[in-house]
Parts: structure tokens; C-alpha cells; sequence
């Protein structure tokens, strides 16, 4: 290993817990907006796939974004681009509700309150990008590879939390005067006290004893640093992640249709419902990220192996599930799954690259991760064409995903130091930086 990546500063817990709560914030948001998404589209009158397509424009643009934020990240400072990240979220949640509040009342036509809708969520995809992988690589900035997973493990759990506080709290706001734009309203409002908390106290990460050494290097060279989306280091975890993603997506965007037509209940009664089959299955994704993972110190390989074969099995039970509870159950299971899967290829990729590489490959798996919203709409036609469809496919992806994960070379290996039989970029630079001064 070398010295730089040996002496890097350690992450103080106080720090580490303004991050998780910046993920946690984006994370409690928007799942919490997913939850009541069902019952805005039938109040307003939007068909089942246009609610889901609300998301894929924002989507698109936080994949096209996302490297370009990392890319920022390292010239100006992790700590302004997530406060950039959180002032986007902010607004586009205060649009949002605008909108929403606007269309339940039907105050403009519905190809109207569609159309601002998508470009109010649109701004969050734009902007609100900048903060994750910002939040990403400031961790890996102070963690060594023995540490890394863990830490990404527990940043993941700030997302797992935020999925269970999101679906909670959001009825709570849907009151009288805003309705079902409350939430989102709410959620504006803890964005602002996250960026306050962001700006007040959360230290910069950039130092000379952190920067990187291997970018010092392409740089004093006048090299242009290599696209990471076609480095053979980083596309099987891409591939890996972007079609788990889609799959978690899928399954979470088809959620609250399933539940309200197995009920047979009007859209803001089966609300409460979803909520809580949203809090079952973020509570299984906690117990893989902050238990389980810890307590069998689970390496990269076993999360994309284990992640991916638990979640197909899980998505074969939702597909034939005949009542309500066994729906909660398989969605349960299905983001234990997906709780090792993320922090799995997440914490792969990270210590797939040199230090230097961090914040770029952390834009990646961010654009990878959202990219995956824009074929979400199509599930939810495969949902209205069979119910069990989606599901089904989901499982399909899955299966695939755990083959591959098994007898991939670079997944098969992930987390495994690197070594002389494994000549990859990463352990070529980090010999050759080995008598290199920073």
C-alpha cells in the first residue's frame, strides 16, 4: 500500500455524521415523495406510467451531470458542492409542491401541471446531483481500503434510514391547507437546515496531505485523464449497478400501484399502506448495511453475489404474492437484498481506482444510479399490461447479475487487494507512486 494512501486523515464521527445526515436528507425526500407520487398521479388524473415519467427527465440530466459535479468536486472542494447539491434539492421541492398543490386543486390543464412538474423535478436532477458524489468522495478522501466498505456501507445505511423516515413522516404533512403537496413542502424545509448545518460546521476536505498523487501526475504531464464509464476496472460495477438500480427502482415506482389494486382502496387510503411497506423494506435494508455487513465483514464479492440472488428470489415472491403481507414480506426481503448489493458495488468501484481517481468514479456509479429512473416507466407498462410482469423481469436481471458476479474476474475479485497477477491500471500507479513525494 502506498505511504499517501496509508497517512490519510482519519474521518472524525462528527463529520461523518453531517454527511450521513446530507444523505439522509436527499434519501428521506425522495423516497418520501415516491410514497405519495401514486396518490398525487390518480388525484390529478395523470396515468400510472406518466407518474413514473415525472422522474426520468430529472433522472437523465442527474446522469449527464453527475460526472461533471465530480469533476468540480475536485477543483473546487467537496463542501461547496454539496451545499450546491442541497440548495437544488430545496428548490425543486419547493416547486414541486407548488405544482402539486396547483394540479389537486385542478387550477391549470393536466399537460400543463405534467409538464411543470417534470421540469420542477427536473431541477433537482440538474443540481441536486452536485452533493452525492461529492458526499462519496469526501469519505473515500479519509478512509484507507480496510476501512472503505464499512464506511460506504454505513453512508448507504444513511440512505436506508431516509427510506424508512420519508414514508413515515410524509402523511403527517399532508394536512388540510397544502394536501398532498405538504410533504414536499416539509422536505424543502429540512434540505434548508441541512445547508445551514453544511455550511456552519462541515470542515473542507481538501489538503495537500489528500490530494491526489496520481492526478498530479496525469496533470504535470499535460495527459487527459481517462473516461472511467470505458476503464476496465470500473465497467463491471457500472454494468452491475445501473441494472440493480433499475431493478430497486422498478420494483419501489410499482410499489404503490400493486398495494393500491391488491387493496382495492382509493389512492389516499392505501397511502398509509404503502408507507409502511416502504418502512419493512427500508428497516431489511439497515439490517444489511449496519448488521450484517459488519458483523460477517462482508468484502465487496460476497455483497454482489449475496445482494442479487436474495433480491431475485425476493421478486419472484412479490410476483405471485396473493395478500398484502406477503407483498411487505418479499419487498422486505428484496431490499435486504439490494442493502448488500449497493454499498457492494459502490465499495467495489471505490477501491477498484488510485486516490486520485475518487471523486470521478464516484460521478460514475452517481450517473449510473440515476441514469437508471428513465426505463422505470416502462416497467410500470409491464405492470399494466400483468401485474406480476415487472416483477418477474426483475428477477430475470437479478439471476443474471448474480452469474455474473460469480464469474466476472474484476466483480469475482472485488475488494481483494491488488496484486502482480492482477495487472490493472490502479496497481501499476500505485507502484510507480511509491517513490513519489506529496
Amino acid at each position: 500500500m502506498p505511504q499517501a494512501a496509508e497517512n490519510l486523515p482519519r474521518l472524525p464521527a462528527k463529520t461523518f455524521a453531517i454527511l450521513f445526515c446530507v444523505s439522509m436528507a436527499t434519501a428521506l425526500g425522495n423516497t418520501g415523495m415516491q410514497s405519495v407520487l401514486p396518490a398525487i398521479g390518480r388525484s390529478i388524473g395523470f396515468p400510472d406510467y406518466l407518474v413514473a415519467a415525472i422522474f426520468s427527465l430529472s433522472a437523465l440530466l442527474w446522469a449527464l451531470s453527475s460526472p461533471i459535479w465530480a469533476r468540480l468536486s475536485d477543483l473546487r472542494g467537496r463542501k461547496p458542492l454539496i451545499m450546491v447539491g442541497l440548495a437544488g434539492f430545496m428548490v425543486s421541492m419547493v416547486c414541486c409542491g407548488t405544482v402539486v398543490g396547483a394540479g389537486v386543486r385542478h387550477l391549470a390543464p393536466m399537460l400543463a401541471i405534467f409538464i411543470m412538474f417534470l421540469l420542477s423535478r427536473a431541477l433537482f436532477g440538474l443540481f441536486g446531483a452536485a452533493s452525492n458524489p461529492a458526499t462519496q468522495a469526501y469519505v473515500a478522501d479519509r478512509t484507507n481500503r480496510n476501512e472503505r466498505t464499512e464506511a460506504m456501507a454505513s453512508l448507504a445505511g444513511a440512505f436506508g434510514l431516509g427510506t424508512v423516515v420519508g414514508p413515515a413522516i410524509a402523511p403527517i404533512f399532508v394536512l388540510p391547507v397544502v394536501g398532498l403537496a405538504g410533504p414536499m413542502f416539509a422536505f424543502a424545509a429540512i434540505a434548508a437546515a441541512m445547508l445551514a448545518i453544511v455550511a456552519r460546521y462541515l470542515p473542507e476536505s481538501r489538503s495537500a496531505s489528500v490530494a491526489a498523487p496520481e492526478a498530479d501526475i496525469d496533470d504535470a504531464a499535460g495527459a487527459k485523464p481517462r473516461s472511467l464509464f470505458r476503464d476496465r476496472r470500473l465497467t463491471p460495477f457500472l454494468v452491475y449497478g445501473f441494472l440493480v438500480a433499475a431493478c430497486q427502482t422498478a420494483q419501489g415506482q410499482t410499489l404503490g400501484f400493486l398495494i393500491i389494486d391488491k387493496l382495492h382502496m382509493p389512492p389516499l387510503r392505501a397511502q398509509g399502506f404503502t408507507a409502511v411497506a416502504m418502512m419493512a423494506g427500508a428497516v431489511a435494508g439497515l439490517l444489511a448495511q449496519w448488521g450484517l455487513i459488519r458483523m460477517f465483514r462482508m468484502a465487496p464479492r460476497h455483497l454482489l453475489r449475496w445482494g442479487a440472488g436474495i433480491a431475485a428470489v425476493a421478486n419472484v415472491i412479490v410476483a405471485f404474492a396473493p395478500t398484502y403481507s406477503a407483498v411487505v414480506m418479499g419487498y422486505a426481503l428484496s431490499s435486504l437484498g439490494y442493502g448488500f448489493c449497493r454499498p457492494g458495488f459502490t465499495a467495489g468501484a471505490s477501491l477498484a481506482v488510485g486516490h486520485g481517481e475518487q471523486a470521478r468514479a464516484a460521478g460514475a456509479i452517481a450517473a449510473v444510479n440515476g441514469l437508471n429512473v428513465v426505463v422505470a416507466p416502462l416497467f410500470v407498462l409491464f405492470y399494466g399490461a400483468s401485474h406480476p410482469a415487472p416483477f418477474l423481469v426483475n428477477a430475470a436481471i437479478l439471476a443474471g447479475l448474480l452469474v455474473l458476479a460469480l464469474r466476472n474476474g474484476v466483480l469475482a475479485r472485488a475488494g481483494d487487494a491488488p496484486t502482480t497477477e492482477d495487472e490493472t491500471a490502479l496497481s501499476s500507479l500505485e507502484r510507480n507512486q511509491e517513490g513519489v513525494s506529496v
